[in-house]
Formats: C-alpha cells, structure tokens, sequence
C-alpha cells in the first residue's frame, strides 16, 4: 500500500507493480499530481546534484536578508520543527558534508534518468517532454568563473556538460538573443530533459488503474494503526466521510512534506521540512520569442521549461512551515524575469500562478528504504528533485524491497 500519490508515490507503485506485487494506493486528493507535483520547474535536471546546502548557502542568505524577492527567505516562526531543522541544514553546509551528499544525489540522479528513459520506452507516454538538455546561465563574469570547475565536477560523476560563451549560449537557445542585460556565458547539459510532472503523473497512474491497481481517492491518512513493531492498518476517511481501516502486508510513504506527522506518532524521526516554492505558467502570445531549451538562471536560483504553447518559470526557496498561500511579491519576480530574458513572448493577461510545498531534508538527500518499524518504507524527502529523482528512486525501493541490492551508490536506509 502506497500512501501518497504525487510523482514518487505514482511511481513507486509502478514500479511494484511491476515488479510483480499487488498495489493499492491512498491519496487525499482526487487525482494524482495535484499538489507538489502540479506546477514544479518542470525539469529533469541530473545536471545540478548539488544541494541547497553548500558552504556558499549562509553567506547568500545573510546577503538575501529583508529582500521581498530573495531567493532563499526564512519567515522565523516558534515552530521547534523548523530551528531545527535549520540547525541542521547549517551542518549540511560542511564543504565534506556537501561532497558527501552531491556525490549521492548524482548518483540516483543518473540511475533516475535511466530508469525514466526505460519507462517512456516501454509505456510510450507523452507529457509534453522535450529532450534538448539544460542550459545554466551566469550572468556576471564572477559566477562564469566557477563554470569549468562544476563541468569538470560533473564529469566526474558521468553526467555530460559544457562550458559555453554567451554567444554560444544563444547560439543554442536562439530566444536569449533578445533578453534585456548582461549574460556571461553558460553551462550546457545535453542529457537533461524536461516535461509536464503532471501530466506524466496522472498518466501513469491511469495505465496503474487499468492493470489493477486499486487507487483510494479523495481519501484522508489519519494515522497508522501498529503493533509490535509492525504496522497492521491505515486509518482513512473517504469523501463521504466514512471511516475505513485499509490493511496490506507492506507500507511505502511517500507523502512529502506530511511525510513527518504521520511517522511522528509511531516514533519514526525523518529530518523533513516543507520549502515552498514558487511557480508561474503563462500562454505564449509569441512562440518563436519563447525558448525552447530549458534553463536554469544560477544568478537569480529561477528555472523555465516550455511546455507546449505555455512557458513555467518556476523558483526561490521559503522556510514557512506548511503555508501555501501565494503571495504577490514572491510571484512578481518570475513573471518579471520572463518579460526581461523574453520581451514580447507571454500573454500576460494569461498567467496562472502556484505554490508549493517541497519535502526537503537538510542535505537534500532523500531518504529511501526501510523504517524501524517491520514493514514500513520509505521513499521521501527529495526537495527541489522530486521529479528529476523519481524513477531512480522507485525502481531502488522494489529492488529492497524484493531483497536485492540496487546497483547505485547512494546511502539507503536499511
């Protein structure tokens, strides 16, 4: 029983199903995708493994403070959950912590998008996904210095980049040509890709539907039932509000951000906090201005993918608990970084925003395997990799759960 069905938990029961298990899933909402999974960056972004938490983070966040638009903002609240959670993202900040973790993120990052091209292959979904890579710009010549370094930092891994001009940088998104101000030149990640997170997700799930799998929508957690060290039942109240106990013989959580009151209770401790982000998704009133690569802004931490006849810029990064109201000064921003990069590509009178909560560990490395209690796993807590993770980290829980070994170096829980 899969609890959670965002982009992890659709695929986690995929591949389980696959794997020959019989799978049901629990999600609150009435479809798949509907809520961190709804309106992210869009990318498959194996080319940037390295965490929020690196030893440039405090001093970029002292540098952001009282800024509305920062792209790292703490909203201090008397919540003990989010100090320290902070505490320990300052840890994770260790130049060695962050090597540790950077190297375990590429890792399952590489694995993922291995796994994905195997699935798309084999299940030929379309979710408005486009394979021509990542492009990272830089806009000020101190930021393009540290561009051969994470190139070659990159290759060490197996992931494929190049450092670019910025003439060549247009060279390959020809839409940069018109973008108002300086660009120092670029990274380019032919590998990545991007695509519709939810469209993938509430595509996949209906292929589970039609092999069997039972999907308990519009359906609320309110805890698990233990027993000796097992867990013997979900507690659940449906649409009509009707209470139900749901009983399997194994349980996968993947519910993100929420992922902590529930295990909470059952003495199971996961270092997760909410880190809300940011989206807009804007018509196109001219194509041919809009790009079609996806980029990566590592001046201003703002991606964009074109999806469609539509552009997502998505970014910035809020500690405010479990707040999802949108709030004007953190969207302005990105609605103002399209209209700089690409004047006269939106239509914007036709500009839908979104927030969202990102299930962020401090190292951003997620946590996949196995709880202390029996028969209890897990499979959360990617941060800003959720999508980009996903497949990579469901095809290497079946495989523990199967009692193999996934042939990735990455430190599940055991």
């Amino acid at each position: 029983m899969v609890l959670g069905a965002g982009v992890t938990g659709v695929t986690t029961a995929w591949y389980l199903q696959q794997a020959g298990f019989e799978v049901s899933v629990i999600e609150r909402q009435a479809g798949a995708g509907l809520e961190t999974s709804f309106a992210n960056g869009g990318q498959i972004s194996i080319s940037h493994p390295e965490p929020w938490a690196n030893p440039s983070a405090p001093w970029l966040a002292l540098r952001w403070l009282g800024r509305a638009d920062a792209p790292l903002k703490v909203r201090p609240a008397g919540d003990p959950a989010q100090w320290r959670w902070a505490l320990a993202f300052l840890h994770e900040c260790l130049p060695w912590r962050t090597r540790r973790n950077t190297a375990a993120v590429a890792a399952l990052a590489v694995w993922s998008g291995r796994c994905l091209a195997e699935l798309r292959d084999a299940t030929q979904l379309e979710y408005e996904q486009r394979m021509r890579g990542i492009l990272h710009l830089f806009n000020t010549p101190s930021e393009f210095k540290q561009a051969p370094h994470r190139a070659a930092e990159l290759a060490h891994f197996g992931i494929e980049a190049r450092v670019c001009s910025a003439a060549e940088c247009i060279a390959i998104e020809p839409a940069l040509g018109a973008r108002h101000g300086p660009l120092a030149g670029g990274l380019y990640a032919p590998g990545d890709e991007s695509g519709n997170a939810h469209v993938f997700t509430r595509s996949l799930a209906e292929r589970l539907e039609q092999a069997g799998t039972k999907m308990y929508w519009s359906t609320q957690i309110q805890r698990l039932r233990h027993q000796n060290g097992r867990i013997i039942g979900v507690e659940t109240l449906d649409a009509e509000g009707e209470k139900n106990m749901l009983v399997a013989d194994a349980y996968v959580v993947c519910l993100g951000s929420y992922s902590t009151t529930l295990l909470s209770p059952l003495g199971v401790r996961v270092p997760i906090y909410p880190v809300k982000g940011y989206s807009i998704t804007a018509a196109l009133a001219a194509p041919a201005k809009a790009p079609e690569v996806s980029l990566t802004d590592e001046s201003r931490r703002i991606v964009c993918s074109r999806l469609g006849d539509h552009l997502r810029i998505a970014g910035t990064a809020e500690l405010t608990g479990f707040d999802t109201r949108l709030r004007p000064e953190r969207i302005r921003p990105l609605l103002e970084w399209a209209q700089h990069n690409f004047p006269g590509a939106l239509n914007d009178a036709r500009v839908t925003p979104w927030a969202g909560l990102r299930p962020a560990t401090p190292g951003n490395v997620p946590l996949i395997g196995k709880s202390t209690c029996e028969n209890l796993w897990l499979n959360t807590g990617h941060g800003t990799l959720g999508w980009t993770l996903a497949c990579g980290s469901a095809s290497a829980l079946t495989h523990l759960m199967r009692g193999e070994q996934p042939d990735v170096e990455f430190p599940f829980r055991r």
